[in-house]
């Protein structure tokens, strides 16, 4: 019986939060990317990229998400919950998903430079690792790739128009 049935959301509708929250980072002129963390058919975390804003490197959605989860559920253990985000984790992120026992990830576009899913390296999906029983990649690629193309030729474009001046 599929999730539309029992009117579930579906992991489009999930990744679709995460998109949202992607946007909000753009319009705060951060990288956007958007995270949330799905336990028993609610979300009990959410993120995205406040790395400049927070001024610390280690404020990617994907760890906001997690962190907020852990504080909503009371336990740095996330078993049983999903994370969808909207673009690959990188290694550090993956490392914050294995050690927090999420169990499914679903991740929008792949990241060829960084990404820590299958890209770049396998941190999440290593068989030799305790990983996700799910990695799944590609989940509304293309709406995350669009934002990230788009925030980096509007950094590009103010670069050069502030270079000209």
């Amino acid at each position: 019986m599929s999730n539309q049935h029992l009117n579930q959301p579906s992991h489009e509708d999930w990744m679709r939060k995460a998109l949202s929250l992607a946007t909000k980072a753009m319009l705060e002129d951060e990288v956007p990317i958007g995270a949330v963390v799905v336990y028993k058919g609610k979300i009990v975390g959410q993120g995205y990229n406040q790395c400049n804003s927070l001024n610390d490197s280690t404020a990617h959605a994907e760890m906001l998400a997690i962190t907020a989860a852990s504080n909503t559920i009371g336990d740095w253990r996330l078993t049983d919950c999903t994370m969808y985000v909207t673009k690959e984790p990188c290694s550090m992120c993956a490392g914050a998903i294995v050690n927090s026992r999420i169990e499914f990830l679903y991740f929008g576009c792949y990241d060829e430079d960084f990404g820590a899913c299958g890209s770049k390296f396998e941190i999440c999906g290593n068989v030799s690792l305790n990983t996700p029983a799910v990695v799944r990649g590609n989940l509304l690629a293309g709406e995350s790739l669009v934002l990230i193309k788009e925030y980096f030729f509007r950094k590009r474009k103010k670069k050069k128009e502030s270079s000209t001046e």
